[in-house]
């Protein structure tokens, strides 16, 4: 994967985090859930737009594996996150 400046966007309704990730020529946008941000990544409940996004870099490196990860088994120009991408199995 190339590296890229990541700028996270709290969506709107505030159900996730959006960011983009390239590989080679092709990139996606991507969403983590804010559940899987407060279930895998210790975010509490309620928190700010502030917080949510230093949530989202503190976690980044693990967030950024597991999207290049889906979207090398599956591509397509939209990825998103749940916590069952992160439960351990």
């Amino acid at each position: 994967m190339e590296a890229v400046e990541v700028k996270p966007q709290v969506l709107a309704n505030r159900r996730g985090v959006a960011f983009d990730i390239s590989r080679q020529s092709s990139a996606a946008e991507c969403v983590i859930s804010i559940a899987t941000l407060e279930v895998h990544f210790w975010l509490e409940p309620g928190a700010s737009e502030a917080r949510i996004v230093k949530c989202f870099r503190d976690g980044y490196a693990r967030i950024r594996a597991m999207a290049e990860r889906k979207l090398l088994a599956h591509p397509a120009p939209h990825i998103e996150l749940t916590p069952d991408d992160f439960a351990r199995r």
